[in-house]
């Protein structure tokens, strides 16, 4: 069953000192945090041998049923993807909006700084704040925000409006993001979270795909105003698709503010996950904030062909996605940041347009699985609390896209282009360190995921005789 403990998995917090071990040897809920009263559900009269998605539970959740739980996957996939576009659009017109507005491209790069910064604190407040309220409404209303917010920029006057409506759209991606992280398990059978999950985050490797070169695109042809017009668009298409497709979703448990950091101390696997995070993102986002100038400059690409490259990436992306959906994340990102460390390396030294090609398709191919194992990796660390741990992921992720735009912006305006991947690099292997040293925990115990979808029956499952429970952490 997904993320069920091996059954003499040891507890990494019972014993700090624990030896070394491979991470094919790292239980999926590495660092999980079982709680007295508040463990592992399981489905009644899914007994040993049964599938927990059989039975009267899992009958009522199929045919229509599981119809309507993988539309409103896709829906929740649609504003993934919008969000994401909208999030990091700029990336593609950093230059026609400088050049319009009369600013460099570093104080251009302020629009996915900005952002990156207000979805950082947004996504714990709003998986506090927006405790009590149904999920479906928190998702329709960072939707409409994020829709509003593109419109406004469409008609910028300045600048200063501009970065204005970029925060709006900070704010909608951070909320939006942290609710949706987690709701695989509440849509569909507890045997497809895995693929679910990876759909539902297919909507940033496709953002690359679609989105971004699509922006970039109208930029050349229409003006940056009719790129952002359009994303404003797709927010009131995203809209409606979650009000015809989404599910009433009522708030599972209501999470107190001081449980983010206590879920921080507690728990092992949540902890690196952020450390992760942060490094793994920062690096992406030193590089990719400023793909265009560094495949423009130093690999010496057409400025009409970009656009194209940045097609070829979101593909591959896309199909890096999938491919890392139902792999272990550690073993996954620990090889993730290893050869990001080798691509952006090279595409920082390495002169010519069939090389800056080469490497671009393999930077989208391995980073498209960044985003998928993230998430994985929270939702096994904390099973129980994948709301509390996905929003911290999603504050890191964002602060990290603000850092990584911060800290390009600095080295390629303080010293050159090719200091933004080189500086993407030296993170990414910080990276490639983190995992591997997480790899040496054995995970504490998780007997199964929660079954959370409406209707479904759940009893806690007995803590298995000499497990540590929070108290003893």
């Amino acid at each position: 069953m997904p993320f069920a403990a091996a059954p003499d998995s040891p507890d990494p917090d019972s014993d700090p000192d624990s030896g070394s071990h491979s991470c094919s040897d790292v239980d999926p809920g590495a660092g999980s945090d079982v709680r007295p009263g508040a463990g592992a559900h399981r489905v009644q009269g899914a007994g040993p041998g049964r599938d927990p998605g059989s039975g009267p539970a899992g009958e009522a959740a199929g045919g229509a049923g599981a119809v309507k739980g993988w539309a409103a996957v896709a829906a929740v996939s649609l504003g993934i993807f919008g969000l994401i576009t909208s999030e990091l659009l700029p990336v593609g017109l950093l230059t026609p909006v400088g050049a319009a507005l009369g600013v460099s491209d570093g104080t251009a790069g302020l629009m996915v700084t900005v952002p990156g910064l207000v979805a950082g604190f947004c996504a714990p407040l709003v998986t506090v704040g927006a405790a009590r309220i149904d999920r479906r409404h928190v998702l329709c209303l960072f939707i409409a925000l994020m829709a509003v917010a593109n419109l406004v920029a469409a008609v910028a006057p300045s600048f200063a409006v501009v970065l204005a409506a970029r925060l709006l759209v900070g704010i909608s991606v951070g909320g939006f993001w942290a609710v949706a992280g987690g709701l695989a398990v509440r849509l569909v059978p507890a045997r497809h979270v895995g693929r679910a999950t990876a759909v539902i985050f297919g909507g940033v490797p496709t953002a690359s795909v679609l989105g971004v070169p699509a922006g970039t695109l109208l930029g050349e042809f229409g003006g940056w105003r009719t790129a952002f017009a359009a994303v404003g668009a797709l927010g009131v298409v995203t809209l409606a698709a979650l009000l015809l497709l989404l599910p009433a979703l009522p708030p599972t448990r209501p999470v107190a503010l001081a449980e983010l950091p206590a879920l921080l101390r507690r728990n092992r696997g949540v902890r690196a996950g952020v450390i992760v995070t942060f490094l793994l993102v920062t690096g992406q986002f030193a590089a990719y904030t400023f793909v265009t100038p560094v495949l423009r400059d130093i690999s010496g690409v057409a400025p009409g062909s970009v656009s194209t490259l940045l097609l070829g990436y979101g593909v591959a992306g896309v199909a890096g996605n999938f491919l890392a959906g139902s792999r272990d994340p550690r073993r996954t990102l620990l090889a993730v940041s290893a050869t990001l460390v080798v691509v952006l390396t090279l595409i920082a030294l390495l002169p010519g347009a069939a090389a800056g090609t080469a490497l671009l398709l393999v930077w989208g191919l391995v980073y498209g699985g960044v985003s998928v194992s993230l998430q994985s990796w929270m939702i096994k660390a904390a099973p129980q609390a994948s709301e509390a741990a996905s929003s911290l992921m999603v504050a890191m992720f964002n602060f990290a896209i603000a850092a990584g735009a911060l800290t390009g912006g600095l080295v390629v305006d303080g010293v050159s282009v090719a200091a933004a991947p080189l500086a993407g690099a030296a993170l990414m292997l910080l990276a490639a360190l983190t995992v591997a040293a997480a790899c040496r925990y054995p995970a504490a115990p998780v007997t199964e995921v929660p079954d959370h979808r409406p209707g479904g029956q759940v009893e806690p499952a007995r803590e298995r005789p000499g497990s540590a429970s929070s108290a003893d952490r």
